[in-house]
Order: C-alpha cells, then structure tokens, then sequence
C-alpha cells in the first residue's frame, strides 16, 4: 500500500494562505506545516552560491557588513535546512508562498536540490483565483510565451465578460490614494500607468531596464517627450504603496515632462477612459485586455509578448510607441484565446476551504506524481 505524499509549506500568518496550502495539501496528499526559521550549520557545496543568490533577490537589503553577514548566514543555515529535511523524505513536495526572494527562496532551492517537486502559490490577477504552479509565479511561471501554445483553445466570451465585470479597483490604504468617481475630462488623451508598491518583488526582480520605480517615473517622464500634442501619461500611485512617489513625479512635470498624477479617480475608470495602459509588469496590465485595451510593457511579465502586448526593451522602443498612441494595437482573437486559458485551464478555483478541479490541477498532479514510498 502506498502511502501519502508529503506537502510540506511554509506557514504563513496569513489565514486564507494558511487555508490554501491545507486544501491543497489535502488534494494530493498529507499535509505538513514548516517553521520558517529552523536552521543547519552543516553546509553543502552549493551552499554559498544559492545563498548570495537569495541575498541578491532580497526585498530588503541589509544596511552595512555586519548586516550582509548575518543575513548571509541565515540564508546559507535556511538552505541547508531545507535540503537536509527533504533529502531525508525523498517524494515529498515543498510549497511556499511566491518562493521569489528571502528566506522563501532559500526554502525553495534547499528543496529543488535535494530533488523535491516544488509548488508556488499567489494571488492572481483575475477575481476568485489562484496561481499554483510547479515552476514559479509572475515573470517566473510557466505560461507559455508564444502564440501557438493557445491555437488549440476556444475563445470563452462568456467567461471574459463575466470577469471583467468582476473586477473591483483595490480599497486604498492611504488617505491620499483614492478611488473616487468624479467623472474625467471627456477631451483627455492618455495612456493609463497604474504604479506598483516601490518594493514589490516584481519591480525588483523583473523591472529590466527601468532599474525599479524611481527609474520607471524617470523613464516615463523623458518618453513622454515622443507623446502627439495632446496626449499625456496619467500615473496613479498604488493603493497599498506605504512610500509615496508623488514628489518626485511633479519634479518632472514641473520640468516640463508630459505627465499628469491622478492619485483621486478609480483606477478602473482610468483604465476604462485611456487608450491604453504602460506598466512595468502590473496586474492591471493583464486586466486592461479584458477592456479591449493597448497594453505596453517595460519590465518583465509573462503576458508581455508579441500580439497580446507590446514589450519595449529599451527608452528607445518605449519612445517608439509613445509617437504614435492611436497605432498601438493587437490581436484580438489571440489575445482572447490567452485570457480564456488563463481563466479556465491555468489559474485554479478556491471556496475558501477546498479547491474545485481544473485542467491545472490535473497538470500540477502529473508533474510531481512519482515512486513513492511502499
């Protein structure tokens, strides 16, 4: 008789993670929940180099050389306690939260190299769903990049409509930050660039050229120069940024820079007024295709590619498109394929307490099924 195979998380204080990682877990097999603090002085070959890799994706960097060290031999102990506790239970799956940067990622490739199946979680950006996949999420996951993956899938109008329907603009946590629904100026021209929180992962991961938030404003401010007259760049800061960027984007405008910062107005309506939206590598930019609306992105996204979206590798490119808003494009029926696989066969459906089957669970299944213990 075959026994379980073992899920082993992180836990998060988090409750609804909490409660994904126990559906989950109950899905394909037993569940346990690691501390994410144990460590094992005893290294491996491996060790100092994933550890500097961990530091390098560190949210927070530490300040001075006594912090860089002891933040090294953290990560170094959280690695060899990783690779120590699934070499011992060979067939056991590690699951994290994001698994992007920090003590997570140290977790995750202590796993990887001790040959454990690994499962990444995430809030998705579609309403009543999640990312769970077995390669990484965001820039990282495993959405296929290039249009032939989605020939075989039929577009779902449906589906699309109803989520777009579904969508509700994030209730800020500033009081500066809003979502108001005084009305827009009808004779405005614009590209819509919704702004991410300054240290989220993506922006410090996946950013490319922009070199994070501060140098995504800069670069927006000189690109909006290529702007017809008439138009402009329309920010709004994120709901949940705890810093804001206002002062530096009115330095710009106050240059001359072709801007304009609407932190007041709901961001969907924004969204639903421009001709497009601009972002690094955003939710909103995946969001602003449901509304039939030109996307551009300067970072690194797993949506950024060729018919769905317009990637700009360089200021260059970015000017390239501002010259010329009203030919922005793409391609419909492709785009409505993607949405739908996404929607229907790659993000996975949770109540709250159990998880709904779909073709990704039916995927991720097949992907750490293997011998297990008799």
């Amino acid at each position: 008789m075959k026994s379980q195979r073992i899920i082993a998380y992180l836990a998060e204080p988090n409750a609804e993670k909490q409660a994904l990682f126990r559906a989950v877990a109950r899905r394909l097999g037993y569940g346990q929940s690691l501390a994410s603090w144990p460590i094992s002085i005893r290294g491996y070959p491996e060790t100092a180099a994933r550890a500097e890799e961990c530091l390098g994706r560190a949210k927070k960097q530490p300040r001075g050389t006594l912090g860089r060290a002891l933040k090294r031999a953290f990560l170094k102990g959280r690695y060899n306690w990783a690779r120590r506790w699934f070499s011992a239970r060979p067939g056991a799956v590690a699951m994290c939260w994001q698994g992007l940067t920090g003590t997570r990622r140290a977790f995750i490739e202590g796993a990887r190299d001790a040959g454990a199946p690994t499962l990444f979680a995430e809030l998705a950006p579609l309403p009543g769903r999640w990312t769970l996949d077995a390669q990484g999420v965001n820039a990282e996951n495993s959405v296929p990049r290039r249009w032939e993956a989605y020939d075989a899938v039929a577009p779902n109008y449906e589906l699309l409509a109803g989520l777009r329907e579904a969508f509700e603009a994030r209730q800020p946590r500033r009081r500066d930050v809003g979502q108001s629904d005084a009305p827009l100026p009808e004779d405005a021209r614009f590209l819509f660039v919704p702004l991410q929180v300054p240290d989220d992962s993506q922006m410090i991961l996946f950013a490319g050229w922009c070199g994070g938030l501060e140098g995504f404003i800069d670069a927006l401010a000189e690109a909006s120069a290529a702007l017809p007259e008439g138009w402009h760049l329309r920010l709004k800061e994120h709901p949940s940024a705890k810093r804001s960027v206002r002062a530096r984007i009115e330095r710009h405008i106050a240059a001359g820079a072709r801007l304009e910062l609407d932190n007041a107005r709901d961001s969907f309506a924004q969204l639903e007024a421009s001709a497009g939206v601009l972002t690094v590598n955003s939710s909103m930019g995946l969001q602003a295709m449901f509304f039939d609306k030109p996307v551009i992105v300067t970072g690194e996204a797993f949506f950024a590619f060729e018919g769905v979206a317009h990637p700009a590798g360089s200021p260059q490119e970015l000017a390239q498109l501002l010259a010329d808003p009203d030919a922005l494009g793409h391609d419909g029926d492709l785009r409505a394929r993607f949405l739908t696989w996404l929607a229907h066969d790659y993000y996975i459906d949770f109540d709250g307490k159990a998880l709904i089957d779909s073709a990704q669970l039916g995927r991720i299944t097949k992907k750490i099924e293997g011998p297990q213990d008799s």
